[in-house]
């Protein structure tokens, strides 16, 4: 995938790869990797690419995204049916093809929520959403079943297909989760740094949880199912806002910019975001940018430290503050941390914050903890610091070099300062673990150090940096799901193949039984079986895997896995996690 390259909206892609006859297809892989090195010009909503001495690529993105096939025009001789125009697309960010929402129109209803045809008791409605859940899912298991090593872009256009199809079908949510799958495979087959195999694998999960109890579902149910195509901003009067921090956006998509998070004197958090298409030289400009509400002139740099009076205010569901032209805001005072009203952010239990998190709620800890040291791992050095008695890892929020972030965490890691207030993200696991996103400056409590933002010198470490001792990780008693969740990740990367290859290693499934996760050992077993499972016909010759059945062996183990590390990541806070996040369990048996 190449951010040089504007969004292209999943019907475009579709549109372009299925137009392509066989013999092209076999080569579009080959194109997507040849066109990515190609040198991009951008100018204006113009994007140009020389495929060779005498042939230009050319990508037209009116409002910033490439919205119809036309849109993409190749000067060589095989155009328009040419292997070019679909490796553009193909290499090319997913856009969001449903409406974003238009916060000058905060009144305007969802389409696929006030559409007749949508009504749950509409049978022509009820059968394209059963038809388009099972081409999603069709698609989805197809993606599985590669993995992302074979996923290539013909497998990625069917799905972009099923999605857009799901969307017309007023599926919003179901669409939103297939193009997740499409960017994350995307994201892996690049190297993208950004890409994480436990995100693939959840929205993998996701997509067919949503796909699978999309047809048996009514009622509200249905309607959480099906999602809303946009977010509508509501009014929400006057506010008195009290900025906290800002962090980049950085993803895997080609998107890049800022968030700066506000709070009022209830505590409620509200954001002002700047994201659009780019890289990590927008995302670390995007803090000086004046923020997108009202009058005001503040940066989002500025906004982070200041307050906020706003007039006429309309908010998203999520919090996220519209910019409509009654909106009026004009700079305010900012408070520090340890005064009020942001103080009684820090006042909340973390096991109590932890426990909101995993039941749905903000994912965002306010903790006050003591730096004990750096602690090596694989991926980097991860900060070390006690809160409240328990042991708690910090890491990095990005990984790319552009941003301060990993250096800021090993100055802070060697500050040796005492109790220190930061904001982090929860990162569910077996051991308590956060994003590192903001801290309190090392050398003064009153400032505050956006970690993803600011750079930190060694200048401004009280009493100069101290060397931390070299630590490792405690070792603990952590029960044996990685067992299954190896194999449920290895199925994501490599496909079916490699777990029918592999087999099941001798006494894993009685390993999960002993350690008390005897479903566990059974969803193994199962899982290798449906893998393995490949039948003949009359003449010796394999049959087409059944994907369907490996698919939903592999979602089962997935739903499990990730209901028991929720309950292993409360346990760890000393939380409570009575609902459900991330692939949420289907409502309908799986088997």
């Amino acid at each position: 995938m190449s951010p040089d390259l504007p969004p292209v909206v999943p019907s475009v892609t579709a549109e372009l790869v299925g137009a392509l006859p066989p013999r092209l297809r076999k080569r579009l892989d080959a194109g997507v990797t040849k066109l990515v090195a190609r040198p991009a010009v951008r100018d204006g909503d113009t994007v140009r690419i020389a495929v060779d001495d005498d042939t230009d690529l050319v990508l037209h993105a009116p409002g910033g995204a490439v919205t119809r096939a036309d849109a993409i025009r190749c000067g060589c001789l095989l155009a328009p049916d040419c292997l070019h125009r679909a490796a553009a697309a193909s290499a090319a960010p997913v856009a969001d093809e449903a409406p974003a929402g238009d916060p000058e129109k905060p009144e305007t209803p969802d389409e696929p929520e006030t559409a007749p045809a949508a009504e749950a008791g509409d049978d022509a409605a009820n059968a394209g959403r059963r038809a388009a859940a099972r081409a999603v899912s069709d698609a989805a298991a197809a993606v599985l079943e590669a993995g992302t090593d074979g996923a290539g872009a013909v497998l990625q256009a069917e799905l972009l297909h099923a999605a857009h199809t799901a969307r017309l079908a007023g599926l919003p949510r179901l669409s939103a989760a297939a193009v997740a799958v499409v960017t994350g495979v995307r994201a892996a087959r690049s190297g993208d740094p950004g890409y994480r195999l436990t995100d693939l694998a959840g929205a993998l999960a996701g997509v067919l949880g949503v796909a699978h109890r999309l047809p048996h579902a009514t009622g509200p149910e249905l309607t959480d199912l099906r999602g809303t195509a946009r977010q509508p901003y509501r009014p929400d009067g006057s506010l008195r806002l009290y900025g906290l921090f800002s962090e980049p956006v950085l993803t895997a998509t080609g998107y890049a910019g800022a968030v700066t998070w506000t709070a009022d004197a209830e505590g409620r958090l509200y954001t002002v975001s700047d994201v659009a298409p780019g890289g990590p030289a927008r995302a670390t400009g995007a803090a000086d940018r004046a923020v997108r509400i009202g009058d005001t002139s503040l940066t989002h740099r500025e906004l982070s430290r200041a307050g906020l009076a706003v007039s006429g205010a309309t908010v998203s569901p999520t919090g996220r503050l519209g910019a409509g032209a009654g909106v009026r805001a004009v700079r305010a005072s900012g408070v520090a941390w340890r005064a009020e009203p942001l103080d009684r952010l820090w006042a909340v239990p973390a096991a109590e914050q932890v426990s909101r998190a995993l039941n749905g709620g903000r994912d965002l800890l306010f903790l006050e903890v003591t730096p004990v040291g750096a602690v090596r791992e694989t991926a980097g050095d991860c900060l070390l610091a006690d809160c409240d008695g328990l042991s708690v890892l910090l890491t990095t929020a990005h990984d790319d070099p552009s941003l301060p972030c990993r250096e800021n965490l090993r100055l802070l890691a060697a500050a040796g300062r005492g109790r220190l207030r930061i904001v982090a993200r929860l990162v569910p696991g077996p051991f308590p673990r956060a994003l590192l996103l903001a801290a309190e400056h090392p050398a003064d409590p009153d400032a505050r150090v956006d970690l993803g933002l600011d750079r930190l010198q060694h200048a401004d470490l009280p009493g100069g940096v101290v060397a931390p001792p070299d630590r490792v990780l405690p070792a603990g008693d952590e029960a044996p799901l990685h067992l299954l969740r190896r194999r449920v990740h290895q199925a994501v990367s490599g496909g079916r193949r490699v777990l029918a290859f592999a087999g099941d290693r001798p006494g894993d499934g009685a390993r999960l039984r002993r350690a008390g996760l005897a479903t566990a050992g059974d969803l193994l077993d199962d899982l290798h079986a449906a893998a393995a499972d490949r039948s003949r016909d009359v003449f010796g010759r394999l049959l087409p895997a059944d994907t369907d059945r490996f698919g939903r062996s592999w979602l089962a183990a997935a739903v499990y896995t990730d209901a028991v590390e929720r309950a292993l990541c409360a346990d760890a806070w000393g939380a409570t996690a009575t609902g459900a996040g991330g692939a949420r369990p289907p409502a309908t048996p799986i088997h």
